[in-house]
Protein backbone atom coordinates (compact mmCIF):
# COMPACT_ATOMS: atom_id res chain seq x y z
CA UNK A 1 0.00 0.00 0.00
CA UNK A 2 3.08 2.51 0.59
CA UNK A 3 4.48 1.65 -2.58
CA UNK A 4 1.25 2.69 -3.99
CA UNK A 5 1.00 6.01 -2.19
CA UNK A 6 4.59 6.76 -3.05
CA UNK A 7 4.36 6.26 -6.82
CA UNK A 8 0.99 8.63 -6.65
CA UNK A 9 2.27 11.15 -4.69
CA UNK A 10 5.71 11.17 -6.94
CA UNK A 11 3.55 11.36 -9.79
CA UNK A 12 1.57 14.24 -8.91
CA UNK A 13 4.55 16.46 -7.61
CA UNK A 14 6.44 15.71 -10.70
CA UNK A 15 7.09 19.08 -12.73
CA UNK A 16 4.83 18.99 -15.48
CA UNK A 17 6.88 19.20 -18.78
CA UNK A 18 7.58 22.01 -20.33
CA UNK A 19 6.37 23.00 -24.53
CA UNK A 20 9.36 23.27 -26.92
CA UNK A 21 8.89 26.90 -28.19
CA UNK A 22 12.07 26.43 -30.66
CA UNK A 23 9.82 24.90 -33.00
CA UNK A 24 8.54 28.16 -34.70
CA UNK A 25 11.67 30.68 -34.18
CA UNK A 26 13.99 27.55 -35.85
CA UNK A 27 12.00 27.32 -39.32
CA UNK A 28 11.61 30.98 -39.16
CA UNK A 29 15.59 31.28 -38.99
CA UNK A 30 16.12 28.51 -41.44
CA UNK A 31 13.28 30.59 -44.11
CA UNK A 32 15.32 33.91 -43.15
CA UNK A 33 18.81 32.03 -44.27
CA UNK A 34 17.52 30.68 -46.75
CA UNK A 35 16.05 33.37 -48.96
CA UNK A 36 19.10 35.44 -47.88
CA UNK A 37 21.01 33.10 -49.94
CA UNK A 38 18.86 33.11 -52.66
CA UNK A 39 19.16 36.75 -52.77
CA UNK A 40 22.89 36.66 -52.53
CA UNK A 41 22.87 33.60 -55.15
CA UNK A 42 20.69 35.59 -57.69
CA UNK A 43 22.96 38.79 -57.31
CA UNK A 44 25.70 37.08 -58.04
CA UNK A 45 24.46 35.07 -61.37
CA UNK A 46 23.26 38.55 -62.28
CA UNK A 47 26.27 40.00 -62.17
CA UNK A 48 28.56 37.83 -63.91
CA UNK A 49 25.71 37.42 -66.92
CA UNK A 50 25.95 41.28 -66.98
CA UNK A 51 29.26 41.28 -67.25
CA UNK A 52 29.79 38.77 -69.99
CA UNK A 53 27.05 39.99 -72.38
CA UNK A 54 29.16 43.82 -72.19
CA UNK A 55 32.41 41.91 -72.69
CA UNK A 56 31.16 39.70 -75.89
CA UNK A 57 31.75 40.49 -79.06
CA UNK A 58 28.83 42.02 -80.95
CA UNK A 59 27.72 39.16 -83.73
Amino acid sequence: MTTILNALVGFWLQPTPTKDERGLSQSTENAILLAGAIAIATIVVTAVTLYVRARMPEA
